[in-house]
């Protein structure tokens, strides 16, 4: 295979995208060289940091418990290692060779698909309207856990519907609420009686967001130089107060009940397709793969880093951490379901709810609350950060990259176009905090989270497959590797990127479309007005991949499979009077 790889090598000329051979210098550039990360542990930092989110804490231990518990390990792992490291291998070697962000990285290996490269664009930027929303809701716990006393410890607030709030966690055939379930529903985002019932915003969360907003601008308005330094504490703090949690709660009694309930194995799971979907779902969602924001960082290193190292690094860290944060998560139900005697699956619950309403209702019970409360709140807030900036940071590589120059005269500092980012996106985030029924708050975004995170997600993972693994082809992936690390990479990541990753993601793809449900909150059904929308949320981004490919068949000559021809052939590595001959494949 390397004399294969040597020899295509030869014929093909890899160049970079600034026409200089690879191996050459790149200081002699007339046009700016794009900055670098400081140190090699930033980029790993953090792209640690846009891996390990919320997700880690909420969505893996509640797939974990409601697909198997211990057998969801199985195929969690598999599509790690099958999927989840090569692609962010893949997205790694193509941001370090390129040098670009996804649009014109994209558009280069394949510029038949160069739509998938902008339709991350987008996804990132939707995404980044509303993922921040959850930092408001944290800072807004975080201020509200200083007292002496916890505002969602009893039923004698002002926002309590006393005649059915419980001062802990009922049976689920009671209509009674827990008070930590009120204080979220009614003190946080003043859920109204339905859609129709309209209000203003929400003040307090709208400073919040603001706040949350100014944090985001002031960790990445220098780019990778200021993003950098925040990272050494926003990826590594979380791990101190994970740790410490996982040390408090698995001393509190019933919580070796808890951590059983989530690591005991239904074998019988492993046969349900959906467990296997929801596995690699998981992967996709917590690694970032089709975001573009690996992509994005990946691009501001430097030629030779050790890539493959990295993504090693990134993947079993972003691995590691679910699990911890599942043996943290569960432990503490235990203990709640001891406390109120009650079986653990009562207790249990999916999405935001979990951190919002069971962990702080766990904390209310705790010894030291006052110590615990405020740094599990931050903790949430340093793994959101990170997230978040690695999203932003998509959209403004993309508008650097493409209009660099323009807005540069127009803005004068680039300080500036990050503040005009997170000021749209702050503008697009406000009907989240907005007083409007169920479609506001939480029932927001789960819609959004559903639509773009899962729906669009998947489409966006088979074109980025498509495009690079099968049409740009695994021999020029391996000579682009070659080049920057020294060597070819080895037949295991060939055979993912050949066969493995496109057919994993395609069966992905064909499971969600025909096991496709409308998305739910809970009990609640959104109207089929709201599903529409999401549905339009979901188009938003894919539809840039059909009309990409439209516009790059229109503008090329000649006969229509002349056209697609070109459309197929990469501009990035190939001088075509070497070998005019030479298959792309």
């Amino acid at each position: 295979m390397d004399a294969e790889l040597r020899s295509f090598e030869r014929e093909y000329a890899l160049v970079p995208t600034d026409g200089k051979t690879v191996d050459e210098p790149r200081t002699g550039d007339t046009k700016e060289q794009r900055p670098t990360w400081g140190r090699r542990l930033e980029f790993i930092l953090a792209s640690v940091g846009y891996a390990v989110g919320l997700g880690n804490v909420w969505r893996f231990p509640y797939l974990c418990y409601s697909s198997g518990g211990g057998a969801f390990m199985i195929p969690y792992l598999i599509m790690v290692l099958l999927c989840g490291i090569p692609l962010l291998f893949m997205e790694f070697t193509i941001g370090q060779y390129t040098r670009l962000g996804p649009v014109h990285a994209f558009a280069k290996i394949c510029p038949l698909l160069k739509g998938v490269g902008l339709a991350t664009v987008v996804i990132s930027f939707v995404f980044s309207t509303y993922y921040n929303v959850l930092m408001s809701w944290a800072l807004f716990y975080l201020f509200n856990s200083f007292g002496s006393t916890l505002p969602w410890q009893s039923c004698n607030e002002t926002w309590n519907v006393i005649e059915n709030c419980s001062s802990g966690f009922t049976d689920n055939v009671t209509h009674l609420q827990s008070a930590s379930q009120q204080f979220f529903d009614y003190k946080l985002l003043e859920k109204t009686e339905g859609i129709e019932d309209s209000g203003g915003l929400r003040w307090e969360l709208f400073g919040c967001l603001v706040a949350a907003w100014v944090i985001v601008y002031l960790c990445i308005f220098k780019g990778v130089k200021s993003t950098g330094k925040v990272v050494y504490f926003t990826a590594v703090f979380p791990y101190f107060i994970l740790f410490a949690l996982l040390i408090n709660n698995a001393q509190l009694p019933g919580a070796v009940n808890g951590i059983l309930f989530f690591v005991t194995p239904v074998w019988s799971k492993l046969f349900q397709i959906k467990v296997w979907v929801h596995a690699a779902a998981q992967v996709f969602n917590s690694i970032g793969i089709a975001f573009g924001s690996m992509v994005s960082m990946s691009s501001y290193n430097k030629f030779n880093n050790n890539i493959l190292r990295d993504a090693l690094i990134v993947s079993m860290t972003n691995s590691f951490t679910s699990i911890l944060a599942g043996f943290v998560i569960f432990s503490a139900i235990g203990y709640m379901a001891h406390v109120h005697n009650l079986p653990v699956d009562n207790i249990a619950t999916d999405g935001p709810g979990l951190v919002f309403v069971v962990y702080p209702e766990v904390i209310s019970t705790m010894p030291v609350f006052q110590l615990w409360a405020p740094l599990f709140f931050f903790m949430l807030l340093c793994l959101g950060l990170d997230s978040q900036f690695a999203t932003v940071e998509v959209a403004i590589t993309f508008l650097k990259d493409e209009f660099g120059t323009k807005i540069l005269q127009f803005l004068k500092r680039e300080e500036l176009l990050a503040l005009v980012v997170c000021l749209l996106c702050f503008l697009l985030g406000l009907p989240h905090i907005t007083k409007v029924g169920y479609i506001r708050g939480i029932y927001a975004f789960q819609l959004m989270d559903h639509y773009t995170a899962v729906v669009s997600l998947m489409f966006l993972a088979f074109f980025e497959v498509l495009a690079v693994c099968w049409i740009f082809g695994v021999t020029r992936i391996s000579v682009m590797v070659r080049r920057m690390l020294g060597k070819s990479p080895n037949i295991y990541f060939r055979l993912c990127w050949l066969l493995l990753c496109p057919v994993l993601v395609l069966c992905i793809l064909v499971s969600s479309i025909v096991q496709y449900t409308p998305v739910r909150y809970g009990k609640y059904k959104y109207p089929n007005w709201a599903d529409s929308l999401g549905w339009a949320v979901s188009l938003v981004s894919i539809i840039w991949i059909p009309l990409g490919a439209i516009h790059e068949i229109y503008i090329n000559k000649g006969s229509f499979y002349e056209r697609l021809k070109a459309a197929v052939t990469p501009t990035l590595d190939l001088e075509l009077e070497n070998c005019p001959g030479k298959p792309n494949t």
